[in-house]
């Protein structure tokens, strides 16, 4: 008697209603795994750009600020080394560009 069945439409019924909670899990494993990362992008890409645009601003402020301290200490009434004042500005800028470049690191995005 292995191939009868008693009740069938019990049985039919408890297929749809699986039937729809597979649906509903299927829906609410989609939305959990491309909201969150998506979320995490946004914040990531977000922290980024306000670290990129502060780090530019300060990065020409100091290198303005290094530029006048030279000029006004070292090379004060020189027309011909004039241009050195510009290369310790250049360092300056290339120092902190290295420096920034060695302190990022990977992360998640899912934070």
């Amino acid at each position: 008697m292995t191939g009868f069945k008693v009740g069938a439409s019990k049985e039919e019924k408890s297929d749809q209603k699986s039937v729809s909670e597979i649906f509903d899990m299927l829906k609410i494993y989609i939305i959990r795994e491309t909201t969150k990362p998506i979320r995490g992008v946004f914040r990531w890409l977000g922290f980024g750009a306000v670290a990129a645009i502060s780090l530019s601003i300060g990065v020409v402020l100091g290198a303005l600020g290094v530029l006048r301290l030279i000029q006004s200490l070292i090379f004060i009434d020189s027309n011909t080394w004039s241009w050195v004042n510009y290369i310790v500005a250049l360092v300056f800028c290339c120092l902190i560009f290295v420096f920034t470049v060695s302190r990022i690191r990977k992360g998640s995005l899912e934070k």
